[in-house]
């Protein structure tokens, strides 16, 4: 009977927070159902791993909730400042768009997008759940992270209440205060390079190349393809996926690569580095 813990949770989310935690607690009795639908069918414990060793079954859960926190959260922090602009909205969609989400899949985003902007949410017991099922996928979790400030960097300058809420998002993942503020760094550089990229003469590419390697230009051309295969290991797509990515974010992933590399290139082009 895969239908108990749907049934189970909506009541007792419902009893807890009304509609809110009956969303939730239908979402956490999908995840129990499935669990007992894989233990008792043919890809149970002892059927096949994933890569390193995870089952898929656990690898598959860790997806469903870095998708549905994902957007919970990205609708709290678009609220969190009084009113959800259209940028935001559209940012929002712009994920949707990149993950080339089926029409199912959009309308489940929006959901959780519009749950996520209740005052009720709850955010930090969300957060709590990701960072359980993420276990020590640290990368996975500033994967996560990175796309909370892309959406609140969509309107160039971040509020003090979104501000605040980032900062206890990066501490309910376990993530300093220190790298929140050096990602933003890394992600403001990398729209201003994006931008540049655009423009027909490339002004100012190569000073933002620097930037999105988080290098100086003083740096050594040793140093350069340090910083340039930490950040494509940190960010590679079929690696983050191994380790719980939504494959449906693997476009994401990709396009931060592509603007990775392509930073490093000018940097070389200028350098003479073969």
């Amino acid at each position: 009977m895969a239908w108990i813990g749907k049934v189970a949770g909506a009541l007792l989310g419902y009893a807890a927070a009304r509609l809110v935690g009956a969303v939730i607690g239908v979402i956490l009795g999908h995840q129990f159902d499935r669990g007992m639908t894989a233990r008792s069918g043919p890809g149970s414990r002892r059927g096949r791993r994933s890569r390193g060793g995870r089952y898929e079954g656990q690898l598959g859960s860790r997806q469903h909730v870095f998708f549905e926190t994902t957007f919970i959260v990205m609708g709290h922090l678009a609220k969190v400042d009084g009113r959800v602009s259209e940028e935001e909205i559209a940012a929002a969609r712009e994920v949707m768009r990149r993950m080339r989400l089926a029409e199912p899949q959009t309308r489940l985003a929006m959901e959780l997008f519009n749950m996520g902007k209740r005052p009720d949410c709850p955010v930090a017991e969300q957060l709590e759940r990701l960072r359980r099922h993420c276990g020590g996928q640290r990368q996975l979790l500033q994967t996560f992270l990175e796309i909370q400030i892309d959406l609140a960097l969509v309107k160039g300058a971040v509020t003090p209440a979104e501000r605040e809420l980032l900062s206890r998002i990066a501490d309910g993942l376990g993530i300093g205060r220190l790298e929140l503020v050096r990602l933003e760094a890394l992600l403001r550089a990398r729209h201003r390079f994006g931008e540049s990229q655009a423009q027909p003469a490339r002004e100012g590419a190569l000073e933002k190349a620097y930037e999105v390697l988080g290098i100086a230009a003083t740096a050594t051309d040793r140093e350069v393809k340090t910083a340039y295969r930490r950040l494509m290991n940190q960010h590679h797509p079929d690696k983050l996926v191994a380790n719980g990515l939504p494959e449906s974010m693997m476009e994401m992933a990709k396009e931060r690569t592509q603007q990775i590399r392509e930073a490093y290139e000018i940097i070389c082009e200028h350098r003479g580095i073969k």
